[in-house]
């Protein structure tokens, strides 16, 4: 394994001081240069932080973040749901990559969210809006429910991966955020608790 030396702690504070520069600017942040990308070219990707977001267009985490090339390992899917897939790039990226942050990036105004509170998709989406349904129960607010899909979806992840193994021997860390896409804030979200809407999962 390739560890980048960063702990989860100084992952999250570098996620927090990138959305605090991202809401201050109109361009991007995040370092694109030819020379970084050469840099990573030849000596590979050492990210921070594994991002779940949505695949929502309005949702970008490296530029939330102000990161750069190599910053960021991002798994984008509607909903940022979780299966296997998401759950064997996880492990990828924090077995390999020596990633000790993962971040659960849901956000405001989430169409799949939408979807799973007041309609019955069919097709392939209907596979998102169940496990979306599953996760928010009869849950109608729609920033709550996508508090709750983010819980649901960090539950996933500790089920599945050997989380507390990593937390013991590398420090790994899996949190929840909401991205309010109305002006561009980064709301982390708290664990283990059953309360309402001030920043905190259930």
């Amino acid at each position: 394994m390739i560890s980048n030396g960063i702990s989860a702690e100084e992952a999250l504070q570098k996620l927090r001081r990138g959305n605090e520069q991202y809401l201050d600017t109109h361009v991007g942040m995040g370092n694109v240069s030819l020379a970084l990308r050469r840099e990573t070219c030849e000596h590979g990707q050492h990210p921070y932080a594994i991002i779940v977001a949505c695949s929502d267009s309005r949702v970008i985490p490296e530029s939330i973040f102000s990161a750069g090339i190599g910053d960021l390992f991002v798994i984008r899917v509607a909903g940022n749901v979780i299966d296997d897939h998401q759950l064997g790039s996880i492990e990828y990226a924090a077995e390999h990559l020596g990633c000790r942050l993962v971040l659960v990036l849901g956000h405001t105004h989430c169409g799949a969210v939408d979807a799973a509170i007041h309609h019955d998709p069919s097709g392939y989406i209907k596979y998102i809006t169940d496990e979306i349904k599953a996760a928010i129960g009869m849950e109608t607010d729609p920033y709550l429910a996508s508090c709750k899909n983010v819980a649901h979806s960090i539950a996933l992840i500790e089920e599945n991966l050997d989380i507390r193994s990593m937390e013991r021997e590398r420090g790994m860390k899996v949190l929840g955020a909401i991205y309010h896409i109305e002006d561009g804030r980064v709301e982390f979200l708290e664990s283990n608790s059953t309360t309402g809407k001030d920043g905190l999962l259930f």
